[in-house]
């Protein structure tokens, strides 16, 4: 889940060296660079990725294929390997920023590729959890486990495009989606625990409308109501 500024203006010239491209892209001296990129990993595991060559896009096609997994894993019933192989996807997929800015490859398109992907493994694995409701008869449950799933979306598509439309301070609210994929992974860690897994969608499904419609009175008051003129 990686947030990168947008670069600006247009390719590096001719004759600039690496050093001064990477800083141009990622805005901070080296020293602030290797601080902040190896504040969560230790140096040994930066090696590993250095030898490795993987890159960050590379990491999150890796964590997105993993969501897959676990939603296979969660049709089969297997649900405490379900939540393990989701909640470790997750910790994958949160290390493609940092090595983004380790590696000097931050880019718009990468930004864009992890929010896609991250958006389309909600889908899959709100769809796989609603496919075992569906497969029980639980149609109160299925449902909960859709409006959960347009919930989701509603909070992030409403963050991105109050964003574009450069309004600031949309990302509140109680359900982001590091929340939704705590609620989630507990969910298919208890989903063979009774009604657990279904009362957890109904709970998700309540908030994430909740901070949907949040997140729309903060862009309604910053807008002031008011309708952009034409142009």
């Amino acid at each position: 889940m990686r947030r990168y500024p947008r670069p600006r203006g247009a390719g590096p010239a001719a004759g600039v060296s690496h050093a001064a491209r990477r800083r141009a892209a990622i805005g901070t001296s080296p020293q602030e660079l290797d601080a902040d990129a190896r504040q969560g990993l230790g140096p040994a595991v930066w090696r590993i990725v250095d030898r490795s060559g993987i890159t960050p896009n590379t990491i999150t096609i890796l964590g997105f294929l993993g969501i897959c997994g676990a939603s296979w894993l969660a049709l089969e019933r297997y649900w405490v390997l379900s939540s393990l192989l989701f909640v470790a996807s997750g910790l994958v997929d949160s290390l493609d920023g940092l090595v983004a800015r380790h590696q000097g490859r931050v880019s718009a398109f990468g930004a864009f590729l992890d929010s896609t992907l991250d958006r389309l493994a909600e889908a899959v694995v709100f769809g796989a959890i609603g496919i075992t409701f569906a497969q029980d008869d639980m149609d109160w449950a299925l449902a909960a486990c859709f409006a959960a799933l347009a919930g989701s979306f509603i909070v992030s598509y409403a963050r991105a495009r109050a964003e574009g439309l450069g309004i600031p301070g949309t990302s509140g609210g109680l359900m982001g989606r590091p929340e939704r994929l705590v609620i989630v992974g507990a969910g298919l860690f208890l989903g063979g625990v009774g009604d657990v897994l279904p009362v957890l969608m109904v709970i998700l499904a309540i908030l994430s409308l909740m901070t949907a419609v949040h997140r729309i009175v903060i862009v309604y008051q910053a807008s002031d109501g008011r309708t952009p003129r034409r142009r």
